[in-house]
C-alpha cells in the first residue's frame, strides 16, 4: 500500500518532520507493507525551515540579531537552490517564543530583529527570499523590519520613530527612497498561515500577544493613519489586501515597502515540494495535527490535504493530540477517520512529552488494523 504522511507541527511538542517520521516507524514495524512517502507540512510560519530543508537540498546560516525587546539572539535562515534563495522564519527573530508571558507587550516589541534576518539573507547572496509569517510577538505594522532595512521613519519632531506599537502611534514621515538598494533586485514572497487585512490584526492577534483593549483600540486608529499616509506617500494600498494582517502587520510593510507577494503558506509549500505528485501515487493519507478544532477546519494545514484528497477520492486519516469537547463527526466529515493519539486522560505537559511514542503507537495500530482488512479480502 502506498500511503502519504502528511503532519503538521504538534506546537511545543514536536515538528512536523519528526511528526511524520514517528507515524513512519509506527508503520514500519506493523504488519502492513507498505511504502510510505514523507510530506511534512506548514502553513507559512513556525517551522516552514525544517519542512523545506526536508524536501530540498539547502544549508543552514545563523545571524545575531535584535529580538521583539532588542536582546541579541542568534537565529537561523536556510539557503536552498544553490544558495539563490533564502528561506526565513520572522519568529527565529520576532517571535513569541523567545519571549516570557510577562514580558509580552505589543506597544514596545519590535520587528526589527526580522529586518535584520532579511538583510543576512541579501549579505548571503540571495536572489530571492521566502519569508514565513506566524508565530510574531510584535503588532507594529512591520514599521521595525523597515526601518532595520533602511527605509525612513520619522516621528513629527523629524526622528526615528520608538519601537512597537508606540512607532506606529507617532509615525508622521515615510521615505522608502532610503532602503537598502539591493531590495529592488530581489523577489519576496511572504508566506501566510491567515487571511486577515490590515485593520483586523490588532483585535484578532493583539490579546494573544498582550495587548489591552485601549491599546486595540489604539493600534486600530493609527494602523489606519499608516495605512493612508503610505498610500499617499508610496502609491500602496496595504489596507483592503488579504494576508496584510498577518504577524501583526508585517505583511501590509513586505507588500507596501518592499513588493512582496502575499501567498497562502500551505498551498505555496507544498506545491513547491511535490505534493501534489505524492497524492497522485497514495491510496491513503495520513495528516495530523496537535489540536483538531475550528480553527483547523479554517484552512490549516491538515485541513488543506483533506481537501485535496477529497478531490481524488482518496481517504484521509486524521490523527490529533485533542479533539474540541464539543466534538461532532459532521464538522469534521473532510476526515474519514479521526483518531485521538492519547492513551488515556492526561496533563497536557505529560501529552506534550510523549508525542512521538503517542503517534508511532497509534500508527503501528493503524498498520495492524489495515493489515488484517488486507489479508481477510
Amino acid at each position: 500500500m502506498n500511503i502519504l504522511i502528511a503532519p503538521n507541527a504538534f506546537k511545543n511538542s514536536l515538528d512536523a518532520v519528526k511528526s511524520a517520521e514517528a507515524i513512519r516507524a509506527g508503520l514500519h514495524h506493523s504488519l502492513l507493507q507498505a511504502d510510505c512517502i514523507l510530506q511534512p507540512i506548514a502553513d507559512g510560519g513556525d517551522g516552514m525551515l525544517s519542512v523545506m530543508l526536508s524536501q530540498e537540498k539547502g544549508e543552514i546560516k545563523k545571524a545575531i540579531v535584535n529580538d521583539a525587546l532588542g536582546r541579541k539572539v542568534e537565529a537561523q535562515f536556510a539557503l536552498i537552490k544553490q544558495g539563490k534563495t533564502a528561506v526565513i522564519e520572522m519568529a527565529e527573530a520576532s517571535g513569541i517564543r523567545l519571549l516570557k508571558d510577562e514580558e509580552l507587550n505589543p506597544m514596545h516589541a519590535s520587528s526589527y530583529g526580522t529586518g535584520e534576518l532579511i538583510k543576512a539573507a541579501l549579505d548571503a547572496g540571495a536572489q530571492e527570499i521566502v519569508i514565513g509569517l506566524g508565530g510574531s510577538a510584535t503588532v507594529d505594522l512591520g514599521l521595525g523590519m523597515a526601518q532595520s532595512l533602511g527605509v525612513t521613519l520619522l516621528d513629527a519632531s523629524s526622528l526615528p520613530i520608538a519601537a512597537g506599537g508606540e512607532g506606529v502611534k507617532n509615525l508622521h514621515t515615510v521615505d522608502a527612497s532610503t532602503m537598502d538598494k539591493r531590495l529592488h533586485e530581489v523577489q519576496i514572497i511572504v508566506t501566510c498561515d491567515v487571511t486577515n487585512t490590515l485593520l483586523e490584526a490588532p483585535s484578532v492577534f493583539g490579546p494573544q500577544k498582550g495587548a489591552t483593549q485601549e491599546m486595540i483600540q489604539e493600534l486600530e486608529i493609527h494602523f489606519k493613519r499608516v495605512g493612508e499616509l503610505v498610500k499617499s506617500k508610496l502609491g500602496k494600498d496595504i489596507i483592503s489586501p488579504a494576508r496584510t494582517g498577518a504577524a501583526g502587520g508585517l505583511g501590509a510593510a513586505l507588500l507596501g515597502f518592499f513588493d512582496a507577494k502575499l501567498v497562502d503558506g500551505t498551498d505555496y509549500l507544498l506545491s513547491r515540494t511535490g505534493f501534489n505528485e505524492a497524492l497522485e501515487k497514495a491510496e491513503l493519507i495520513i495528516t495530523a495535527e496537535g489540536a483538531l478544532d475550528i480553527q483547523t477546519q479554517a484552512g490549516k494545514g491538515p485541513y488543506y490535504v483533506a481537501t485535496q484528497a477529497k478531490k481524488l477520492n482518496k481517504p484521509v486519516i486524521m490523527l490529533a493530540g485533542s479533539l474540541p469537547k464539543n466534538y461532532q463527526a459532521k464538522d469534521y466529515a473532510v476526515y474519514d477517520v479521526v483518531l485521538p493519539i492519547g492513551p488515556r486522560p492526561q496533563p497536557l505537559e505529560e501529552a506534550l512529552a510523549h508525542t512521538a511514542e503517542n503517534l508511532e503507537r497509534t500508527a503501528f495500530q493503524i498498520g495492524n488494523m489495515l493489515a488484517l482488512k488486507t489479508k481477510n479480502e
